[in-house]
């Protein structure tokens, strides 16, 4: 056996492992968030009346999260911010494993409006830098060993391995971080997926799942009404996906001028009054979207649509305050509770109308924040019918294209001034 053949050999062989040990970790981590979760926010309050107990559970968490910011530093990094050092720096800091994963914990188990996407991410790739670093033969793949790990993270969280395979694919274009031909790339991409995956199902069929998978919404067929409102749905995400990025923008500035510890009790505390005042806007948001979608008519449209800003909002101070992870949860849930609420407005009886709309809309939003209209529509194949899956493109692709157009906008005016 020559020496090509041997080391694409070792390739495959330990893509397919990464892919085994991810599928366990996630399958570890989701499990132990849930038991967490279940504990703080289920088992206590059953069996002792404690007034304000959101806010006080929420505020002191968030101060413990400062004091551990405090200790270890800034974790858990954002996705972007993970990929990014590894396309800089052909390398991620995998020294503080536990740091890795308790931070990734506490804001989940908190309440805290995000995903755990970011934080497993930052963990699977710095495990594939550590097989790299630690067994010779495995070095000279560590990087694409990376971004293999990356795509497993996305595609078993999410249930969709093409939404990992297009995140990772349309994050680095320049091809500067895997040299490998296409064919070949797609089949390491596609056997790690599939390991992960298997893993995971395996340990959640033995022992139970740790988080529940994204609702699937009922098969529809869109009408000339619907087609008639796609312009509006589209307009709709781009509105919120424009309120996301204010938001941002001013949640970050805020944060950025108070010290730690404050800053995260700060986060605390206004996760604990929203949540006390509306507790559909705590956690990720998958949960209460499958109820929403099975009993969107119980809400009036006006409160849906304020649910949508303030589930953006609440997600934007919680990732800028240090109780931070993704935003992809949060988000959908956003877009499809402003889906709702349109369609509602519009027609006596939503029904199948709300679907597409939800559909549209968050794939609009979702392709102005992410500006990857592949990896979106990946993203949403699996949560709504396949006869959407050009609407759901042509909105993630329209909402892509108004996002780029707004920030080309201000570059423009910013130069002029």
């Amino acid at each position: 056996m020559n020496k090509a053949v041997r080391n694409s050999l070792y390739l495959i062989l330990f893509c397919g492992i990464i892919g085994g040990v991810a599928g366990g970790v996630i399958w570890a981590f989701l499990k132990v968030m849930s038991l967490g979760i279940g504990f703080l926010w289920e088992w206590i309050p059953s069996r002792f009346s404690i007034p304000y107990y959101t806010l006080i559970v929420c505020t002191a968490g968030g101060a413990l999260i400062g004091c551990f910011r405090w200790k270890f530093g800034d974790y858990p990094e954002e996705l972007d911010t993970v990929m990014g050092k590894v396309k800089a720096e052909k390398t991620y800091d995998y020294s503080n494993m536990l740091v890795l994963l308790l931070s990734a914990l506490f804001p989940l188990l908190l309440g805290s409006s995000i995903g755990p996407e970011a934080g497993l991410t930052g963990v699977i790739v710095g495990l594939c830098y550590w097989v790299g670093d630690n067994l010779s033969f495995a070095r000279q793949n560590a990087k694409e060993y990376s971004q293999v790990g990356a795509a497993v993270t996305l595609g078993v969280l999410f249930r969709s391995p093409l939404f990992g395979v297009f995140t990772v694919e349309e994050e680095n274009q320049d091809k500067e971080i895997i040299k490998l031909p296409g064919t070949m790339k797609l089949f390491l991409y596609g056997f790690a997926v599939a390991a992960g995956t298997g893993c995971y199902m395996l340990l959640s069929g033995l022992l139970g799942a740790g988080l529940s998978a994204m609702p699937s919404f009922p098969e529809m067929q869109p009408d000339c009404f619907d087609y008639l409102m796609l312009v509006v749905y589209i307009l709709l995400g781009c509105v919120l996906a424009g309120f996301y990025f204010v938001t941002h923008a001013a949640a970050a500035k805020t944060a950025g001028k108070l010290p730690v510890i404050v800053k995260e009790t700060a986060g605390g505390l206004c996760l604990g009054i929203m949540g006390m005042t509306a507790p559909i806007l705590m956690f990720s948001g998958e949960e209460a979207m499958g109820e929403l979608m099975k009993d969107y008519s119980s809400y009036l449209p006006l409160a849906l649509l304020a649910i949508a800003f303030l589930k953006v909002l609440l997600t934007n101070i919680c990732i800028q305050s240090g109780l931070k992870g993704g935003h992809f949860f949060p988000i959908i849930f956003a877009g499809v509770c402003l889906g709702y609420a349109a369609a509602m407005l519009v027609f006596p009886d939503a029904g199948s109308h709300g679907v597409f709309a939800a559909a549209t809309v968050t794939a609009a939003l979702l392709g102005a924040i992410m500006k990857k209209p592949l990896a979106v529509t990946a993203l949403l194949f699996l949560c709504f019918p396949v006869k959407l899956f050009l609407w759901i493109f042509l909105a993630a692709a329209a909402g892509n294209m108004a996002s780029s157009l707004a920030v080309s906008a201000n570059k423009k005016k910013k130069e002029k001034k």
